[in-house]
């Protein structure tokens, strides 16, 4: 049994922010519910409502819904039309193919005075003698009965001879509801026989094969039955057991994670979502890249990119691609595109300027022993050199560059002649300094 729970009411009301105190349009249909709850206290401001297509039986829970316009229960197993008197804002009923056979409830929508458009047909009701006539007679508000608009004439026609029809619908009516009473005994009959037979039908489960198990789904098919809850119900129940027998029968074993990565090391070729791929190199940017052509209408929140500096890895919805790369490249310069118009997956990722390799050396021997001047070596403090600054002369520049010697004459001999510290020549003792001379070189 499927109950209505807040979290089914919330992930419903995703257009009002998962809001449900002020949503005010829900749909909670093929849910296979069997009872309406909590609407009635969660949603106040409700204003339409479906609820087709489940095994609801009856119509309760609903008179807090003061600002419900448009209520849908068609596809379900109601079989009297009542407690709608307190939604006070119903304009619009659909109650298609159901089991109302009591067509005397419907006078109880006769407090909905903004009623306007109410179907019935597909119930039993709408195969009484009578019954469009009654109906427009009891409900004066009424606008549209079964899609088709009341007219004055017919309203006005309708309450001729009323009182004969009122009389022909309730002698139909009693006719049915003695007809229900006796399918009602009959279903708890097979039921109770049912519950009986199923020790025997749980031990010849695993005799029976498949062959049986056809055969009696064929019989359960085309075997003629009367259309009420009850088969309603039975069928519903038949195809859930036949989809859990299936789920237990088709338990799916956790497929082992794909190898990627051997135990030495070595990194494999890896291409599970089977896509289609073209590995280039850019030898203008000197990079490689890798053009992978994922789906075009694929959302880019399911794809993730992890580029290693000797493989490049994509997970595409939970499948590996995985590529061993030619050369070695840089990750943090790797970038990684998606193609809005064709969805291809690009990336791009620049070589690495130096290969790092491994090479292996012979160990360097270790001495146990030293000699002692080895020892004496090892200890001995560097001494600095100091330099006497008094000791120091004036430049000689005449000897940097050697001359020849010559005999031309004093003022070469001159020439030659070094100075002393005192920058003048003393050889003669009438030499005077003038400042103003330029120098001899």
């Amino acid at each position: 049994m499927v109950y209505i729970t807040e979290d089914m009411v919330r992930r419903r009301a995703e257009h009002n922010e998962s809001e449900i105190f002020s949503l005010e349009e829900v749909s909670l249909h093929q849910q296979d519910i069997e009872k309406i709850e909590h609407l009635g206290t969660w949603c106040r401001e409700l204003k339409i409502l479906y609820l087709q297509n489940n095994l609801i039986d009856r119509m309760e829970n609903l008179s807090r819904l003061k600002k419900l316009q448009y209520l849908n229960l068609a596809l379900n197993n109601i079989e009297v039309i009542e407690n709608l008197e307190g939604c006070e804002s119903l304009q619009k009923l659909d109650l298609t193919v159901n089991f109302i056979g009591r067509l005397s409830s419907v006078e109880t929508l006769r407090h909905n005075v903004h009623l306007r458009e109410l179907f019935l047909v597909g119930n039993p009701c709408a195969e009484f003698q009578g019954y469009r006539q009654y109906v427009v007679t009891s409900l004066a508000q009424l606008k549209w009965l079964d899609g088709t608009k009341i007219s004055r004439s017919e309203r006005i026609g309708a309450c001729q001879g009323l009182e004969e029809v009122r009389r022909r619908v309730w002698v139909q009516e009693d006719e049915y509801l003695k007809r229900r009473k006796k399918e009602k005994e009959e279903a708890e009959r097979k039921g109770a026989g049912e519950d009986g037979g199923n020790e025997d039908d749980a031990s010849n489960a695993a005799v029976c094969s498949e062959e049986d198990e056809e055969q009696q789904e064929k019989e359960f098919w085309h075997t003629p039955c009367s259309f009420t809850p009850e088969s309603r119900l039975e069928a519903h129940r038949h195809l859930e057991e036949k989809r859990r027998a299936k789920e237990k029968s088709m338990v799916k074993t956790e497929k082992p994670s794909r190898t990627l990565i051997t135990v030495d090391g070595r990194v494999l070729n890896v291409n599970e979502p089977k896509l289609d791929f073209s590995l280039t190199e850019d030898e203008d940017n000197n990079s490689i890249v890798l053009d992978l052509s994922v789906y075009r209408h694929m959302d880019s929140s399911l794809l993730d990119v992890d580029i290693q500096p000797t493989f490049a890895r994509v997970s595409v919805k939970g499948k590996m691609f995985q590529m061993v790369l030619p050369v070695e490249v840089r990750p943090d310069s790797s970038t990684a595109l998606r193609s809005q118009t064709t969805g291809h997956l690009l990336l791009t990722m620049p070589r690495a300027k130096c290969e790092i390799k491994v090479t292996r050396t012979a160990p360097r021997p270790i001495r146990r022993s030293r000699s002692p001047e080895d020892r004496e070596r090892r200890n001995k403090v560097l001494e600095c050199l100091e330099v006497n600054p008094s000791r120091h002369r004036a430049l000689a520049l005449s000897s940097i560059v050697p001359h020849q010697e010559t005999t031309e004459g004093p003022l070469e001999a001159s020439r030659t002649a070094a100075p002393t510290a005192a920058g003048h020549d003393t050889s003669s003792e009438e030499f005077v300094d003038d400042p103003d001379v330029p120098p001899l070189v």
